[in-house]
């Protein structure tokens, strides 16, 4: 359990720095801390499609992994930040993510900030 929230802050944290460093990636509330909540909502359900969704999509594009020397980790990244807004929109949670060249780079920003927070908070043992 200490792992999974973990996890979910280093998400929530990686996505504040996205939305602060990117212009089109937007979080919107009416006070802080109800755009707190909205973060921690959106980095769940992030988690959730990168639990559930990524590792089918890797599956299903792993001659394209070999192909590109794994530069297709940065599309897939991007679509899974735009499924990401997509349900977030569906749950009436107010993230948005406008373009896919916009998800390539809060993708990129994501998995680098994600990264090095993983390294320095604690895991679940």
């Amino acid at each position: 359990m200490k792992n999974f929230v973990v996890k979910t802050l280093a998400n929530a944290g990686a996505l504040a720095v996205a939305i602060w460093l990117v212009d089109k990636i937007t979080l919107t509330g009416t006070s802080t801390g109800k755009k707190a909540w909205t973060l921690i909502l959106v980095a769940l359900v992030f988690g959730l499609v990168n639990f559930l969704v990524k590792p089918v999509v890797k599956l299903l594009t792993f001659p394209l992994f070999i192909l590109t020397l794994g530069l297709i980790t940065l599309v897939v990244n991007a679509l899974m930040l735009l499924l990401t807004s997509w349900l977030a929109d569906k749950l009436d949670l107010s993230f948005h993510v406008d373009g896919f060249w916009t998800a390539v780079l809060g993708g990129l920003i994501i998995s680098v900030v994600s990264w090095a927070l993983n390294v320095v908070l604690p895991d679940g043992d």
